[in-house]
């Protein structure tokens, strides 16, 4: 689960979109918002409303002319109208599932969705902020990398940025989770941490890059111009 003071994430995670039913079953309740069973899911929105339906706190299911699937207990059904069809917005937030709106079309749920990841779906890869976030031995530590011919080998390059007084970081296999890093370079986080702590990288940007790489930030550029980032150590050396 992503740190919610990790000032790097933005935007939702795990973007989803759910098919409800909108169901009514007594003037003086509020309406209630459920999926269809599974033995259901294949009808169309054309199919399922208006219609009696008979509905329990996990699923709907219509009741006109189908019958009741074995594993169902009727005893635990109630009876309502299912008056229409909505997609629901879904997201998590730190790990905590939220509810962002309704549409009432899968196209224009996805058009949300879209829209809220971007093109390449995700929030903020690139950041540009203050070199003042890194000590001064680490910004020449930096520089010194991107001079250097060779490859750090540590899921991270540093870049000179033309005509600027600013250095870039590329991250590499983000998000640093265990489990991705598992999946694609055979090691942990932490395991990762440590390689870097023996090849001798400031500590300051290891706990740095590794909150970035956390929210799956691609691109860092140090740019003592730019702006500092509140929850970020400021150094003034």
């Amino acid at each position: 689960m992503i740190d919610e003071t990790n000032p790097f994430v933005r935007g939702y995670q795990a973007l989803s979109i759910r098919r409800l039913l909108i169901v009514s079953y007594d003037d003086e309740c509020p309406l209630t918002y459920l999926p269809l069973h599974s033995s259901q899911a294949h009808l169309t929105d054309l199919e399922v409303t208006p219609q009696p339906c008979m509905f329990c706190e996990d699923f709907v299911l219509l009741a006109r002319g189908r019958p009741i699937p074995d594993d169902i207990d009727e005893r635990r059904l109630s009876f309502g109208l299912a008056r229409g069809v909505i997609y629901a917005v879904m997201a998590e937030d730190f790990g905590k599932p939220i509810h962002i709106g309704d549409t009432y079309s899968r196209e224009a749920a996805e058009e949300v969705v879209k829209r809220l990841t971007f093109s390449t779906g995700h929030y903020s890869r690139c950041w540009e902020i203050s070199s003042g976030h890194v000590h001064a031995g680490t910004r020449g530590y930096l520089e010194s990398l991107a001079d250097a011919p060779t490859f750090t080998g540590l899921l991270f390059e540093a870049f000179r940025v033309p005509d600027a007084d600013a250095v870039g970081v590329k991250l590499i296999s983000t998000p640093w989770t265990d489990d991705n890093l598992r999946a694609i370079e055979d090691r942990t986080a932490s395991a990762l941490y440590r390689e870097q702590v023996d090849a001798c990288v400031p500590e300051d940007l290891i706990e740095l890059l590794h909150l970035a790489a956390a929210a799956d930030v691609r691109f860092l550029i140090f740019d003592p111009d730019a702006p500092t980032v509140e929850g970020l150590p400021l150094y003034k050396d």
